[in-house]
């Protein structure tokens, strides 16, 4: 008997057809411009802010006008004493701002959460548009709260406390307190969405049973809700950390960059900004925002460590 040819495939091979190679390829068409984007607008800057930072570069001679220093734009910036101030105050803000906003938002999340039946959003929205306004329009706003001779501010201290007028946005004693009220005051609605939000995926049954087992509201607050809301505790003090370290746009605005009161509320952004359009040293600029990086990342590595902890004792 002949041997059967097993060199025949068993099922002939369909060649694809121009719709069916159009129809695979689609997908990949669709997701095109947001990858084109990104490789423009995030990971090039990302990249070149890199190699600017180990290079001397003047950007009016072009690119040729470049010269490599290696890291010598990162030991300039770690021993200039702006730079220390700038991150002096900019951790200043961070714990004057980031922590109180916390120790206020957790508590005022559950009294609205558990107090307001109706007109929760109401409340809630009042709280949020501050996140959601204009820099440009909160800075106009507190300019003329804040004003020395037709401040509201200073009439209501006047007239309660017959305290004289303080010169809020131009004295380096007051314009730190006065930016730092307004970021605090910002932000806060923020993380009362997102402790609200949080509160409201809390299982009720919980409380019903405290509440059974004849638990107050402290403790029911200290005992099951405390612990439940330490993932978005986590999330939300990063969140605040990482924006914190950012600060620019309430000091750079309220205060004028031409006088001296700038200083006191000069944050590291301020400063990073400040070496690559004032002083054209976009190499140090690029070296302080790389070094901000680092310390965003080392605070908010310790902030998990924290939690982490936390959680592993509570566990425990």
């Amino acid at each position: 008997m002949r041997a059967a040819d097993t060199s025949a495939p068993a099922h002939p091979v369909r060649r694809r057809t121009r719709h069916q190679r159009a129809r695979e390829f689609a997908p990949y068409l669709f997701i095109a411009p947001f990858f084109l984007l990104f490789l423009m607008f995030g990971l090039f800057p990302l990249v070149f802010s890199i190699y600017l930072s180990l290079h001397q570069w003047d950007p009016a001679e072009g690119l040729a006008a470049m010269r490599w220093v290696g890291f010598e734009n990162y030991w300039f910036a770690l021993a200039d004493p702006w730079f220390h101030r700038s991150l002096w105050n900019t951790l200043w803000f961070s714990v004057v701002c980031g922590l109180p906003q916390h120790l206020l938002a957790v508590p005022l999340a559950y009294f609205i959460h558990t107090s307001f039946k109706r007109g929760r959003d109401a409340v809630v929205g009042a709280y949020f548009v501050p996140y959601i306004t204009s820099s440009v329009a909160i800075a106009l706003i507190f300019t003329t709260l804040f004003s020395k001779d037709y401040g509201v501010v200073n009439s209501a201290l006047h007239g309660l406390f017959h305290i004289d007028p303080i010169n809020w946005l131009g004295n380096a004693h007051t314009t730190k307190p006065a930016v730092a009220f307004i970021v605090f005051w910002r932000f806060l609605g923020w993380n009362l969405v997102l402790y609200l939000s949080a509160l409201q995926v809390i299982d009720k049954e919980l409380y019903e049973a405290a509440a059974l087992d004849g638990c107050g509201r402290w403790r029911q607050f200290w005992h099951i809700t405390l612990p439940l809301l330490r993932p978005m505790m986590f999330f939300a003090v990063t969140l605040t950390i990482i924006g914190n370290l950012q600060l620019f746009d309430e000091p750079f605005i309220l205060v004028d960059p031409e006088s001296g009161v700038s200083l006191s509320v000069m944050t590291t952004a301020i400063f990073m900004y400040r070496l690559a359009f004032s002083d054209g040293d976009f190499g140090t600029a690029s070296a302080v925002s790389w070094l901000l990086f680092l310390i965003i990342a080392l605070l908010t590595w310790g902030n998990s460590r924290l939690f982490g902890r936390t959680e592993d004792r509570h566990a425990g």
